[in-house]
């Protein structure tokens, strides 16, 4: 009997189009038939259309699941040895081998295609569109499978009344729109498929958002949950720049945005008919872009969206763990093994995994008994869909509430919040670069058997970890009093209430505390990130300025990531974390506060005082400082990921610091990339955003130079519409780049500065902020770099026009017209 691994390597192999098939023509008119083995054929032999079986390969006749796999009329590439489906007309009606025989595809005279059984005269598939009632034009209606892959039906008058290209299955072709028509409401939907072999309807579909800005939406379809949408501004410059940097599609693929009174959709075209490219909604719920290589033989991936694989909802089934980071993105959880190891090999990993021991749970009326145990597993989201356990108040009680329900699988008691889950566990992932707080622990019921076995093997490990651990925990401690004897312990306004020290020496404060100091955040001073900031004073008359989210269990994972990253470093140029509430859904952190505010209020609000040259420039080397220590100086790199003028805070001399550390994520030094949700601000993203590549501390080095544009200007980078009356549609960046190789910088500072400032220092800011967004991330500087440079001890060459920009400035352009 053949091995799961040996044989998914002989289907894959397999794959290709039948060999018996037999091309008719491009063309199938009223009346006549395609029989299995018979296929139509595209007139640049392209395409083809016919019928096929996923499994069509010569394996042993005990195999069950080959005889259970039907076959399908589709839509394929012609030539490529691998053979790979573009569209699929019965994806949940497959045709069983006995029908097989007597299975064809007719023109019908009404004008429609059908799939029929002629033994059973029945149905399996149809177009089903308006038919005609004209018999006459019924007749003269004819199917033709054109050289872009699109499968037409068209009246005489050559009219067509029905599309493949309207009725996409998981793939996209060049030419396709994917869209709405506003006037028919016909919204285009792709459907992915349920694994490798089975093209039938999948977990993930993807469609246009026809109500708001955004542009495609990402959606797990039982349950219906949306997981990711695309910038409708941003995505096609993006796209742009990003085909043009590549080798293997520059020049070659052109995609577009259309809106007008008629349909919205986009569409992408390719300049060489003979390449081969195709964008699909994988099996796991990303939208990725192929193209073939003649050399290598095979589909190479050159876009993927979401970045991250363990963004789709589910992807990995129940009882999992996902890692994006990893080569192996799914892994069962402890003491569960695989539900299916074909389906798994096929991708489909619906199915999940299942316990290897059940759990022993007997329920009557009266009571239940259980001997299960919990074992903890940290550094994880936790799952989808927790209930809430309001009476039990301790960590034990919220164990107990789970052992007495014989349905509950895991539960979670973290910040004096019960929660548990029943059935099965899904949406469990490791943490993508943020730092999750060790009370956030995922407690996983198991069999009391499968638990002692796994304490078994840990405690072989762990027996070699107990020496060492003891010799650094004593060495530990020895540091820890010497360090207590030589100073205070950390005190903040000599109040009672702040004696609580929370990890890495900040504050962990009592929500009633951070009420009285704001006034009942009375005294609002503006919005961060994923919540509002107010303005307090500590009983020692400390100011501070507390940031509160904004509704209950709000930006979780940026609050922690914000405790973990600037809670445990301490720089000049970074803001400095006091402390943090952590009560029930209160969530609150308490900063130092900041005279001056944040620098977009300085560059861009008239109300504010102008901000000199003398001091621009400095900002610019002390937030550059403050990223080179981030990326360079700590125990491990952090990219704070969302660098922008909002985000950087002036003191009472106008001295910058960075702040606002709730997208930031971590880089081992043992690594150079890391893999992450997308995350920052439009305006000031890296291409790599986009492209779907591990981010590096270069995605922050693009951001600063954006920053630093609006340093110069004093104004925003995006196109004006009106500057004092005249139309002005340049992209900023563009024009300064522009003007350095002119040799003219005067007319890219802030006017309101009447003059006052160093040329020298402007061509050099200017410089700097060229480089630091070039498309490659290997041509941007880094931050100590760029400190140098800032600062005068190194010099640059003159940059190169960035593709992205020539790009934006081009779209922004055309849409203006």
């Amino acid at each position: 009997m053949l091995s799961v691994h040996v044989f998914i390597g002989l289907l894959l192999l397999s794959l290709h189009a039948p060999p018996y098939s037999t091309a008719v023509d491009d063309t199938l008119a009223a009346g006549q038939v395609l029989a299995v083995g018979e296929k139509l054929v595209s007139r640049n032999g392209k395409f083809a259309l016919g019928f096929f079986q996923p499994s069509a390969i010569a394996i042993s006749k005990s195999s069950n699941y080959t005889n259970a796999l039907g076959w399908y009329l589709a839509i394929w590439f012609n030539k490529i040895p691998v053979f790979t489906t573009v569209w699929v007309a019965n994806r949940e009606r497959p045709i069983t081998v006995p029908r097989l025989n007597s299975t064809r595809l007719k023109m019908s005279g009404d004008g429609n295609l059908y799939i029929l059984d002629h033994a059973t005269n029945s149905i399996i598939w149809s177009t089903d569109h308006v038919v005609n009632t004209t018999t006459e034009t019924g007749m003269n209606t004819s199917a033709t499978l054109l050289n872009s892959g699109n499968l037409v039906i068209r009246n005489p008058s050559g009219v067509v009344s029905w599309q493949s290209f309207d009725n996409p299955t998981d793939v996209v072709l060049p030419g396709a729109k994917f869209g709405w028509n506003k006037a028919t409401g016909l919204n285009r939907l792709g459907i992915s498929k349920k694994s490798l072999i089975d093209p039938g309807l999948g977990s993930y579909s993807v469609e246009l958002d026809t109500t708001g800005a955004r542009g495609l939406i990402l959606k797990h379809r039982n349950p219906s949950m949306e997981y990711w949408s695309s910038d409708r501004a941003l995505i096609i410059p993006v796209l742009k720049s990003l085909f043009e940097m590549d080798p293997r599609t520059r020049g070659l693929i052109t995609p577009a945005y259309v809106d007008n009174s008629e349909e919205e959709y986009y569409i992408y075209t390719m300049s060489d008919e003979s390449s081969s490219v195709f964008v699909s909604l994988d099996v796991n719920g990303q939208i990725k872009m192929y193209v073939w290589s003649r050399a290598n033989q095979s589909w190479q991936s050159i876009y993927a969206q979401p970045v991250d694989p363990c963004t789709p909802s589910a992807t990995c089934g129940p009882f999992t763990i996902c890692n994006g980071n990893s080569t192996q993105t799914c892994d069962c959880m402890e003491s569960f093994s695989v539900k299916s190891l074909w389906d798994w090999e096929l991708d489909d990993r619906t199915g999940g995994c299942i316990r290897d021991t059940p759990l022993h749970c007997v329920s009557d009326k009266n009571m239940t008994s259980s001997t299960d145990m919990f074992q903890p597993i940290g550094l994880v989201t936790l799952p989808y869909d927790p209930q809430i356990m309001q009476d039990a108040t301790t960590q034990g009680e919220c164990a107990q509430a789970c052992l007495s329900d014989c349905s509950c699988t895991a539960y979670s008691y973290q910040n004096s919040r019960c929660s548990v889950w029943h059935g099965k566990l899904l949406n469990v992932n490791k943490n993508d670069g943020i730092y999750i707080n060790a009370d956030n622990v995922l407690h996983l019921r198991l069999a009391a058997t499968d638990f002692q076995d796994l304490s078994k093997n840990k405690r072989k490990t762990n027996v070699a970890l107990v020496v060492g651990a003891s010799i650094v925990s004593f060495v530990l401690a020895l540091i820890m009093i010497l360090l207590m004897i030589r100073g205070n312990k950390f005190k903040c306004c000599g109040a009672p209430f702040h004696d609580n020290e929370g990890r890495g020496g900040i504050i962990a404060f009592r929500y009633i505390d951070l009420a009285h100091a704001t006034k009942n955040f009375s005294d609002k001073l503006g919005a961060g990130g994923f919540g509002s900031v107010f303005k307090g004073v500590l009983t020692d008359m400390t100011t501070i300025a507390v940031k509160k989210l904004d509704g209950a269990r709000q930006g979780e994972k940026q609050f922690r990531a914000e405790v973990s990253s600037i809670g445990i470093i301490q720089h000049i140029n970074l803001v400095k974390l006091i402390g943090y509430c952590c009560e029930g859904d209160k969530r609150l952190l308490v900063y130092e506060h900041m005279l001056n505010g944040s620098l977009d209020v300085h560059l861009f609000q008239s109300h504010a005082a102008v901000l000199n040259w003398i001091t621009r420039h400095q900002i610019a080397i002390g937030v550059a400082r403050g990223l080179s220590y981030l990326h360079e100086s700590c125990r491990e790199c952090i990219i704070h990921c969302d660098i922008k003028p909002e985000n950087i805070l002036l003191d009472i001399s106008y001295f910058p610091k960075l702040a606002d550390f709730g997208m930031a994520t971590f880089v081992g030094r043992d690594f150079s990339r890391v893999l992450t949700t997308f995350r920052g601000t439009v305006g000031y993203l890296a291409p790599e955003w986009i492209s779907g590549v591990a981010i590096t501390p270069k995605v922050d080095v693009y951001s600063f130079g954006m920053v630093l544009f609006e340093i110069i200007s004093g104004r925003r980078n995006s196109p004006e519409v009106h500057t004092s009356g005249n139309y002005d549609a340049t992209y900023f960046p563009v024009r300064a780049i522009n003007k350095l190789h002119e040799g003219d910088m005067s007319s890219l500072v802030d006017p309101r500065l009447h003059g006052d400032y160093n040329l020298d220092e402007v061509v050099r800011v200017c410089k700097v902020a060229c480089w630091c967004i070039q498309d490659d991330e290997f041509d941007r500087p880094t931050m100590r770099e760029v400190v140098r440079v800032l600062e005068g001890l190194q010099e640059l060459d003159m940059p190169p026009m960035p593709r992205l920009l020539a790009t934006l400035t081009n779209f922004s352009a055309v849409a203006s017209m």
